[in-house]
């Protein structure tokens, strides 16, 4: 790397990144510290709690149209269009980005789940569902998947108000999907947390990678 070629926009970008990484990273390892000492318990309870006191019918379905957003089978199907659009318009390595992403993302959230085996909560299950807990694969999913969306959005778009509005949606989308996960009874509401954490961490890996690939092209 030139390090004469680093502009103070860069320098302040990587700090940003690498405090955003920080951030992440202390959350997760926060929470795998309370949930190896069950202090998890109370928080995770009274949070499952108050989500489940509004269920009802319509709500449910509503909630199951949601948790499919964030599903294996949605989200490599979506991964896989946009990865083919952008190669379309010319734009490799942000397919390259998005699937690799969200690809590896997925291994990762295997690892994670076979290291902590934490199994599923038996309150009120709406739905079932198979495998370990912890972390949430649908939050860290949509998290790395949405996340690079809306990073990508921003990136190409040129109209400020456009950038946010996406940003916004997306992000809504995220958050709406581990709310989903708690409803129906498939997650603690801390392995939401960690999944949305474990994925923010990797995002923000793959968009600093992103971003030194971008800046070696340009030299």
């Amino acid at each position: 790397m030139s390090w004469k070629a680093l502009t103070l926009k860069n320098i302040t970008y990587i700090a940003s990144a690498a405090a955003i990484l920080g951030v992440f990273l202390f959350l997760f390892i926060e929470i795998v510290d309370e949930l190896r000492e069950k202090e998890l318990v109370r928080f995770d309870e009274r949070v499952i709690n108050y989500v489940q006191a509004f269920i009802s019918p319509r709500l449910t379905e509503f909630m199951q149209v949601i948790t499919f957003l964030g599903s294996v089978n949605w989200l490599a199907f979506a991964v896989i269009i946009a990865a083919v659009l952008l190669f379309i318009f010319k734009k490799r390595s942000l397919a390259l980005f998005m699937v690799i992403s969200s690809g590896v993302g997925a291994l990762f959230n295997i690892l994670l789940k076979w290291i902590f085996k934490r199994e599923r909560p038996d309150i009120r299950p709406l739905i079932e569902e198979q495998g370990f807990s912890f972390p949430s694969g649908h939050s860290m999913g949509s998290f790395i998947f949405y996340g690079s969306l809306a990073y990508m959005i921003v990136h190409l778009a040129k109209k400020r108000r456009w950038k946010t509005a996406w940003v916004l949606l997306l992000g809504f989308f995220i958050v709406s999907i581990g709310l989903s996960r708690i409803y129906l009874g498939v997650h603690f509401p801390s392995d939401v947390i960690a999944g949305f954490a474990a994925g923010g961490v990797w995002l923000t890996i793959m968009i600093l990678g992103f971003r030194y690939y971008e800046f070696r092209k340009n030299l």
